[in-house]
């Protein structure tokens, strides 16, 4: 049985974009297309998944779908359903978030939680929808990198588009001159950055190969090189590495700027 994308849903107009952007994800990689409504146990569950479903068959009539309403902690379901998802799908914000937030809380809990690949949809229609043509990832080294960039290029193959690999760097220390902390961890430094960035690529699956991978070397941090980037991006795919003690991802100080700050979906991948 081929395992489902996950779309939390929950009323709101970030969610039901979510909605959109999944079972358009769905058909692309004909998956099965599963809506989850999570609700607290002391509240009355509302027809948030009938208005939900009926997006998704308007939006995608040859989707496979399927919904389910549960009384529970709505991030605690979501990472539940996602041991068994191609993906989990959410909004930038649900209805329950404060005014000004960036993320919501649900989306950021889960992107942190999550065993498999996480998309927070966000940006403007025209990011959404597919009108650039092009799919980012971020790459850090081969070893940290690999998975994300395996999950950049299979989008970019079935969205027909180009995949832009990029990696930012800075320039060794200088003598006398003012330190700048690395874009990356030092590691990737012990290799030069254009050395770095086509060991990352070398490794990927040839069986998606006919996308076209442009490699882009930037000398700047790496949050301001993917945020640029992304401005003409229809998806922005970085990597998360399991935390080595505590249950969850390390999504770090770059990954929590680009899901608050990004202009078109954002992509975190699990680290194998």
């Amino acid at each position: 049985m081929t395992i489902p994308l996950v779309v939390g849903v929950d009323g709101s107009e970030a969610s039901l974009e979510a909605v959109d952007w999944g079972a358009d994800e769905a058909v692309r990689h004909e998956v099965p297309l599963h809506l989850l409504h999570a609700v607290g146990a002391d509240r009355e569950a509302s027809d948030v998944i009938g208005a939900a479903s009926a997006r998704a068959a308007g939006r995608a009539a040859e989707v496979r779908l399927t919904t389910e309403t549960v009384h529970e902690d709505a991030a605690s379901a979501l990472v539940g359903r996602g041991r068994n998802a191609f993906a989990l799908v959410l909004g930038s914000r649900g209805l329950g978030d404060l005014a000004g937030l960036l993320l919501g809380s649900v989306s950021l809990a889960v992107a942190a939680r999550a065993d498999c690949p996480v998309v927070v949809v966000r940006g403007a229609a025209e990011h959404r929808n597919g009108r650039f043509g092009t799919v980012v990832a971020g790459v850090q080294d081969e070893g940290s990198s690999g998975t994300a960039l395996q999950f950049a290029l299979r989008e970019a193959h079935v969205r027909h588009c180009r995949l832009t690999a990029v990696h930012a760097w800075s320039a060794p220390f200088a003598a006398h001159a003012t330190p700048r902390a690395p874009s990356w961890p030092l590691e990737a430094h012990r290799r030069p950055p254009a050395q770095v960035l086509e060991d990352a690529v070398r490794g990927l699956p040839e069986r998606y190969r006919d996308a076209e991978i442009e490699l882009r070397l930037i000398e700047a941090p790496a949050r301001q090189a993917l945020l640029e980037a992304a401005t003409g991006a229809d998806l922005l795919v970085v990597g998360a590495r399991p935390r080595v003690v505590h249950r969850g991802l390390q999504l770090g100080l770059i990954s929590h700027a680009l899901l608050h700050h990004a202009p078109c979906p954002v992509a975190v991948v699990p680290q194998i």
